[in-house]
């Protein structure tokens, strides 16, 4: 049996399984200070998952999340470390929306069409911006750390409806978009390193296999930009490969990757939303094999 540890809401890949939400007393906590939730450039706030910014800010009663979630594994080893190795043969975890690592950039889908939107970068919460703002000014360039891109699309719309993603002169690539990129791709790989390898140290001694989760986000990865990933916070685009860092993570923690959609094809997607989910799956199952043997490779799958 595999277990789902989480501190964010989260929803098995079964049809008409029920959602796990937030902690009740999380929640209340959000509804007093909804900074430590993860914000759009509206201010919208995503309530279902904690900012990865606040990972290590006592934001929970004198806690931070990181504190809390590493109480929770020794306290569920220590309940059912008897059921180790037989019942209970792994633990995946939770990392980001759905369980996946990776931001709340789709939050909307446009009722004319079943095209995905690029999705919308999520760094307008305080605690993030903070941070956006600490990394500009040491890069010597203070004004780009007010704000995310001001040129961005918004979820529903496509590439070429604003500047940031056009696939010739568009400002992704540009030395402004590679800080921004940059930067935002290392806050969620950061993400992603303390809570696996928290994970991979409380459950080191047992018979039970430490699991994460990443999305398949191939919708535009026919594009240069590739601007469905860059959202969701993987710094991948035609000329730069944003998976071997993910890769090498889930490696130096011993964790394994599960990726859903493995049994999806490029023929059954829509032409216009330049999908390729056989291109992208590819691209990963190199970076994989390049940091871990077969077993690791093997892993990879729907959950």
């Amino acid at each position: 049996m595999q277990v789902l540890s989480s501190m964010c809401r989260s929803v098995s890949m079964v049809a008409n399984s029920r959602k796990i939400p937030l902690p009740e007393w999380v929640s209340h906590i959000g509804d007093l200070e909804p900074s430590i939730y993860h914000a759009d450039r509206s201010g919208d706030h995503y309530r279902e998952c904690l900012s990865l910014a606040v990972d290590e800010v006592p934001v929970l009663n004198g806690k931070t999340p990181v504190q809390v979630y590493q109480e929770f594994c020794e306290s569920f080893k220590s309940s059912f470390s008897n059921l180790f190795g037989s019942t209970i043969t792994g633990v995946t975890v939770g990392l980001g929306p759905d369980g996946e690592l990776r931001y709340p950039c789709h939050r909307h889908l446009a009722s004319h069409t079943n095209i995905p939107g690029v999705g919308e970068f999520q760094c307008y919460d305080k605690n993030m911006l903070n941070l956006l703002k600490e990394k500009a000014e040491a890069a010597g360039n203070p004004l780009w750390g007010l704000a995310g891109p001001h040129d961005a699309p918004s979820y529903d719309q496509f590439p070429n409806s604003s500047q940031f993603f056009k696939d010739n002169g568009g400002s992704w690539d540009s030395p402004y978009g590679d800080f921004f990129l940059s930067w935002y791709s290392s806050e969620l790989l950061s993400h992603g390193d303390r809570l696996l390898s928290l994970a991979s140290t409380s459950f080191s001694n047992t018979p039970v296999t430490v699991h994460g989760k990443i999305p398949l986000m191939h919708s535009w990865y026919k594009t240069r930009a590739h601007p469905s990933e860059l959202t969701a916070g993987f710094y991948n685009t035609a000329s730069r490969d944003g998976y071997e860092a993910v890769a090498e993570m889930f490696a130096r923690n011993s964790c394994k990757m599960i990726l859903p959609g493995m049994d999806l094809s490029d023929k059954h997607q829509p032409q216009e939303s330049l999908s390729s989910p056989e291109s992208m799956l590819a691209q990963i199952r190199i970076v994989c094999r390049k940091h871990r043997d077969r077993d690791f490779w093997a892993e990879l799958g729907g959950f």
